[in-house]
């Protein structure tokens, strides 16, 4: 039991951080992404000896919170009507230096992408998986994740660039 503990305490440490941050990026909602993300860790100690096999387990982890909030919104989704809904506008506070500036710009962007560029960028970039592991993970075919990429690449340096014109006029 000591050294399965230590072995999931190591892969906790290393990739709670990254896993966080692609499930935000994915979502945009902060507390949302905690606790998906939790509930993935919890779900990857319970079934440790099969996931540290993955080739990609921090993968794995992803795939499963973002699933599990796919759950959560269903049941939701039957159990409020929809004119009760009000969805906050999260945004991750940043402080407004040139740097913040950039960061907060750059996750208005991400937001606005369709969901599956967002989660493909998650995938690619914060946990830096390459294509075929990226195309596995949400069971797409590797084209299509070079494909939603190459979109969600255009728009962001799009509009980083009308971001930076703006900022020099």
């Amino acid at each position: 039991m000591g050294r399965r503990s230590a072995d999931f305490s190591g892969f906790y440490a290393a990739y709670r951080d990254p896993c966080l941050r692609a499930v935000l990026a994915s979502t945009g909602d902060r507390h949302a992404a905690e606790d998906m993300v939790a509930e993935a860790f919890a779900r990857a100690w319970a079934a440790w000896g099969k996931v540290s096999r993955y080739r990609s387990p921090q993968a794995w982890v992803v795939r499963t919170a973002l699933n599990a909030g796919v759950s959560s919104w269903r049941k939701r989704r039957r159990e409020v009507s929809l004119e009760s809904c009000q969805i906050p506008d999260v945004v991750p506070a940043v402080d407004e230096t040139n740097a913040g500036r950039r960061v907060s710009v750059v996750m208005d962007v991400l937001d606005r992408l369709p969901q599956r560029q967002r989660q493909i960028v998650a995938l690619r970039f914060f946990l830096d998986l390459d294509t075929p592991t990226t195309a596995k993970v949400l069971g797409i075919a590797p084209g299509t994740v070079t494909a939603h990429l190459a979109r969600a690449m255009a728009a962001l340096r799009d509009e980083l660039t009308l971001s930076e014109q703006r900022e020099a006029q």
